[in-house]
């Protein structure tokens, strides 16, 4: 059998490292889970989140349904939103150091911001 990649890249092991694909139906994945998601969240905006005082969207917050797609909504919108950044980082930083401190740093703030996000929700939710 022909092995077309060139003795320099067999050394290097350079070519497909096969999570291509996994990471374009992930992210292909959590677009699709995040429009009945937003189309659901921006609904409540307008017709009940803006009308409701506080005392309201502690109740509407508490409801079983709501305090669950708004989780879910978090953490799909920054997992969705961690892969996309992933994806622009490894593309367009050429730079290995930088590329690695932006990696972890992301990383980190994606997660810091999701727990936090996820939360205030339950705080809200259980309180």
């Amino acid at each position: 059998m022909n092995n077309l990649r060139t003795p320099l890249s067999r050394v290097r092991l350079w070519g497909s490292a096969r999570e291509g694909t996994n990471t374009f139906i992930a992210q292909r994945l959590t677009a699709i889970a995040l429009v009945p998601l937003l189309l659901w969240f921006v609904a409540a905006v307008i017709f009940f989140i803006f009308k409701a005082d506080h005392a309201s969207l502690v109740v509407w917050i508490r409801s079983y349904w709501n305090t669950e797609l708004l989780i879910l909504l978090i953490l799909v919108s920054f997992h969705h939103a961690h892969a996309g950044l992933h994806e622009v980082v490894e593309d367009y930083v050429h730079n290995e150091i930088i590329k690695a401190i932006t990696m972890v740093s992301m990383k980190f703030f994606v997660v810091a911001i999701t727990v936090a996000s996820v939360l205030a929700v339950l705080r809200i939710a259980f309180l």
